[in-house]
């Protein structure tokens, strides 16, 4: 008998880990769902998954949801982000300007304070004090890390409690600004999409075509996150030349919530907080100073423009760009909005991270 391939070995395990992972993160949404919680598939899963993966180490093992898995998941997002950037919606992108120019700057301003609040008052490497302290681009962060920190697992901590605490905290704040009626309103929404049976099947090739056109074309070219920029892009042309209107599809938003949530629980609930504690503090309170800074700057700009402030807020918050814009989809803000901040902070991390490393090293 002929030996098994590593290569299926570790798809086999890939996907029991999916299965038990999808399994607590379903069941934990569908009892979020019963009760009427804000996004509750998406906060199901992660404090499902977290939860009962820390009290059980047995499941540590059995927990994860694979890149390979999690990569058509962005690529069918950013599809559906792209399909908000229609022409009318483009054409008025000049009225963002204002919001855009804050956003950076409090980026630059979040950044350098996280930084010398980890090299001066808590003695941090200066490189790693970088890659703890940068608000987003938390994946391309991490990969850096390993190749030029010791130790890198504390980047990782780092950027895991800013974008769990984000994760936790932005869904509660909206369904308390926004009361009871709004939760249940986007819970109805989610339960109204067309599903993928509802859909005409010139709209489902077109989604999938655009999602890996997009992503071809973008890593030809060389682009960051092309799995993400790739499909928006696609979408966003194909949409502001009226080739086709896709809406929001039922499976494919639970799946993107499941997914993303499942994954965040996972690592959560592997992170062994004793060995972690000093880190988990100086996580703790960089996480603090980052979203103070940054929801002054919201509600400033609230008052400067009248925009609603939670619209303001999920384009500002530094809590990863595929959590955020589930969010706004789930709540009905303008996604295109969202969006586009959010994208021109990780442009803007990618193109300083390079320059950085280099100069620090």
């Amino acid at each position: 008998m002929s030996a098994i391939p590593p290569s299926y070995r570790a798809l086999v395990t890939d996907i029991r880990k999916m299965a038990v992972t999808f399994t607590i993160a379903l069941v934990t949404g569908a009892l979020f769902w019963a009760v009427n919680f804000p996004a509750p598939f998406l906060m199901g899963s992660l404090f499902g998954v977290w939860i009962i993966g820390a009290n059980v180490p047995a499941l540590h093992p059995h927990l994860g949801v694979s890149r390979w898995f999690h990569i058509p998941v962005v690529l069918g997002l950013g599809v559906l982000i792209g399909s908000y950037f229609n022409a009318e919606v483009v054409s008025q992108a000049y009225r963002w300007w204002d919001t855009f120019v804050m956003m950076i700057l409090v980026t630059i301003i979040v950044s350098s304070a996280g930084y010398v609040f980890l090299t001066r008052v808590r003695h941090y490497d200066p490189l790693m004090a970088f890659f703890c302290s940068i608000p987003g681009g938390q994946a391309e962060a991490i990969i850096m890390a390993r190749d030029t920190v010791e130790k890198d697992y504390v980047v990782a901590l780092f950027h895991l409690i800013r974008v769990a605490f984000v994760f936790v905290s932005t869904p509660l704040i909206l369904g308390l600004f926004q009361g009871a009626a709004a939760v249940a309103d986007s819970n109805n929404q989610l339960a109204n999409m067309p599903g993928l049976l509802d859909m005409p099947a010139l709209d489902l090739v077109g989604f999938f075509t655009l999602a890996i056109t997009g992503y071809v074309i973008a890593r030809r070219l060389g682009w960051p996150m092309a799995h993400l920029l790739g499909p928006v892009s696609a979408s966003t042309v194909a949409h502001m030349a009226g080739i086709i209107a896709i809406p929001r599809i039922f499976e494919f938003v639970m799946l993107a919530q499941l997914a993303i949530g499942g994954a965040v629980g996972a690592r959560l609930a592997q992170v062994r907080f004793a060995e972690l504690r000093v880190y988990l503090r100086d996580a703790a309170l960089t996480t603090v100073m980052i979203l103070t800074l940054y929801f002054t700057a919201a509600c400033f700009m609230t008052v400067v423009t009248g925009l609603d402030l939670l619209q303001i807020w999920l384009a500002f918050v530094p809590g990863g760009l595929y959590e955020v814009t589930l969010l706004a989809l789930l709540f009905g803000f303008d996604i295109a909005f969202v969006a586009f901040h959010h994208t021109a902070r990780i442009i803007l991390i990618f193109l300083a991270m390079p320059v950085a490393v280099t100069k620090l090293k």
